[in-house]
């Protein structure tokens, strides 16, 4: 069982300390903690939980919603990924607005996040605040304290430098006063990504390898983002224009120094198996290197318009659970560009060279049967494929999860005309175990996955590929791939008669075929591509996928061909346009610019204020 001190603490700060949400300079704590409790020693333990607690968001609720913390609009939505999902194009359309690059600095869901991050990060500065007026006397471990929210800070400011670039480095040694004359534009790309980097390492220096309170950050967990940071600023950009430039080999010097320290504590592993990343027995387990810790049925109870006893689950998932059983609003839907790309060719190996987008794969067809009803045939399904595309995404008339009453039927789907026929699985408990019953659709107290150990051994890949050394790349990538293939697949229905149409391909719903890749034929220029392939698969849906393209410099190149791919089959898709200057990056929003009384700047390709 996940001790709950830390979890319990910090959301009771929520209703103790919150914040006044209708802008971003307006920041003091409100509540029934007094000043002068929150400003001295007596108020570090909930100055802390407050800042801990901002992992799930400042507000858990619909502002979770909103600013999802898992990434699902800024970072699958905004790319190749998925479909906004829900009851067509209209439902919703700010969302639809991201999905369709129709975005500018008056879009309600920038402020959100930007308030969110922000908001995050004042917390973080009002414990530092206080701590740096502590002595070991007064605060035994005030140096971890510190130490633990400069990694919190850190983290935050690291979203906000992915998600708009230009933006203004706020720390505790400023006044609230001074805040609107902090510009957005003092320090580049680059240096912020320093600043950053460089807080995640001197907090590795002070932090303890363990930590008594499971979520709180050890050194482990400073040296493993830190090495996420340095591979972002490797990736040099043109500041005008948000081009790739270069890529700086002393940045992946430290990405591969940083992995290794992670890899060589032998804390952390991967699991046996890919699926036990959404079953809460191992959420904590030895692939966990740092999680947002969520709780269910813990006797928290939210009262109000949004009244649910469910306890501290992820509001970022809110609208994000399929009907059926989940009963839910199924927004968040795979596109059929990321099921097409798990094929695999004879070797068991992806299809690199692009031909994957040549067929769909699981081509769904509505037949009428001879007494009116309907059913629903997959076609296309002779190719091999990755198993991970049935740990990852829900297809109709596929076995889901460990679930014993059906497969997926079209009593799940709400739009599958808009949308497709293809959920997303990663994030959710199965619906006959850990699952609440009732609001919050399909909640549970799963973890979400800040880092795992897959990502650290893609990093280090990624690093050391681009370093020339990339036959050492290719066992660690090869670890992913062993234990995507030797883990128990999915199983096909056995119960044909009452499901006849449910696939069964001598047992499996698919043909799973993958393998290892071999040393021959393992180039620089073709191990990079097997690791951005890689990467794809193995974090698809986690909310990584746009960044990741930005980073490497391929998103106008891969969004337009993804456009232009699937605008026959999703109309709202005609005539959309990656603009390389301006799309790398959310714009600033024109409501944080008004606050801020003109100090800000624009990002590129946007215009002036």
């Amino acid at each position: 069982m996940k001790s709950r001190n830390i979890i319990l603490g910090a959301f009771l700060c929520i209703s103790l300390i919150s914040c006044n949400e209708s802008e971003f300079l307006d920041l003091k704590p409100q509540g029934s903690l007094s000043d002068a409790v929150l400003n001295s020693t007596d108020g570090i333990n909930y100055l802390i939980s407050s800042a801990y607690s901002a992992l799930a968001g400042p507000n858990t609720t619909f502002g979770a919603m909103n600013s999802p913390v898992n990434h699902w609009i800024q970072g699958e939505l905004h790319a190749d990924n998925a479909y906004k999902g829900g009851g067509g194009p209209s439902d919703n359309t700010n969302m639809h607005r991201i999905e369709t690059y129709v975005v500018d600095a008056t879009h309600t869901m920038m402020n959100s996040w930007w308030q969110a991050l922000y908001y995050s990060v004042k917390r973080t500065n009002s414990a530092l605040k206080v701590l740096n007026t502590c002595t070991p006397e007064d605060v035994p471990n005030v140096e971890i304290l510190k130490a633990e929210m400069r990694v919190l800070r850190a983290h935050f400011y690291f979203e906000l430098s992915r998600h708009f670039n230009k933006i203004a480095w706020i720390d505790e040694t400023i006044e609230e006063i001074d805040y609107s004359t902090i510009s957005n534009n003092i320090y580049t790309r680059d240096e912020i990504l320093g600043m950053i980097a460089q807080e995640f390492e001197d907090a590795a220096q002070i932090l303890p390898e363990t930590q008594s309170e499971v979520g709180r950050a050890n050194k482990y967990v400073a040296k493993a983002y830190a090495a996420k940071v340095y591979l972002y600023k490797a990736y040099r950009q043109n500041p005008a224009n948000n081009a790739l430039t270069s890529i700086d080999n002393a940045d992946l010097e430290k990405v591969v120094s940083l992995t290794g320290d992670v890899i060589n504590s032998n804390r952390y592993a991967l699991m046996d198996d890919f699926q036990k990343l959404d079953i809460t027995d191992y959420e904590n387990a030895e692939e966990s290197i740092w999680a947002i810790q969520y709780s269910m049925n813990d006797g928290a109870i939210l009262s109000g318009f949004l009244a649910s006893s469910a306890g501290h689950v992820n509001w970022s998932q809110l609208l994000n659970t399929p009907k059926g059983p989940y009963s839910g609003d199924d927004f968040y839907k795979s596109s059929q560009d990321l099921v097409n790309a798990f094929k695999t060719d004879a070797n068991g190996l992806p299809l690199l060279d692009g031909s994957f987008q040549n067929e769909d794969y699981d081509v769904v067809i509505e037949k009428i049967n001879a007494d009116g009803t309907k059913s629903y045939i997959n076609t296309q399904i002779e190719s091999n494929v990755d198993p991970r595309l049935d740990f990852i995404i829900g297809r109709i008339n596929v076995r889901w999860k460990t679930y014993p009453v059906e497969p997926v039927t079209e009593h799940w789907y709400r739009d599958f005309n808009a949308y497709g026929y293809h959920f997303i699985k990663r994030f959710l408990v199965s619906p006959e175990k850990d699952m609440f019953t009732g609001y919050p659709w399909g909640s549970s107290g799963l973890n979400y996955q800040i880092i795992r150990y897959a990502n650290v051994l893609l990093w280090r890949a990624e690093a050391l590929i681009e370093l020339g050394r990339q036959e050492e790349a290719r066992s660690l990538i090869n670890q992913i791939r062993l234990r995507s293939k030797n883990s128990p697949y999915v199983t096909a229905w056995e119960d044909k008669e009452e499901f006849p149409t449910a696939i069964d391909i001598n047992g499996y719903p698919a043909v799973y075929l993958i393998n290892e890749y071999p040393a021959s034929g393992w180039t620089q220029e073709y191990a990079r591509k097997a690791l951005r392939f890689e990467t794809r698969i193995e974090t698809a849906l986690e909310g990584e996928r746009f960044f990741d393209l930005v980073r490497w410099g391929i998103a106008e190149e891969i969004m337009n061909k993804f456009f232009r791919c699937e605008e026959d089959n999703r109309v709202y898709y005609k005539n959309v346009k990656f603009t390389s200057g301006r799309d790398e990056y959310y714009p600033i929003p024109l409501t944080q610019y008004n606050l801020a009384k003109g100090v800000y700047v624009q990002n590129p390709g946007y215009g002036d204020f």
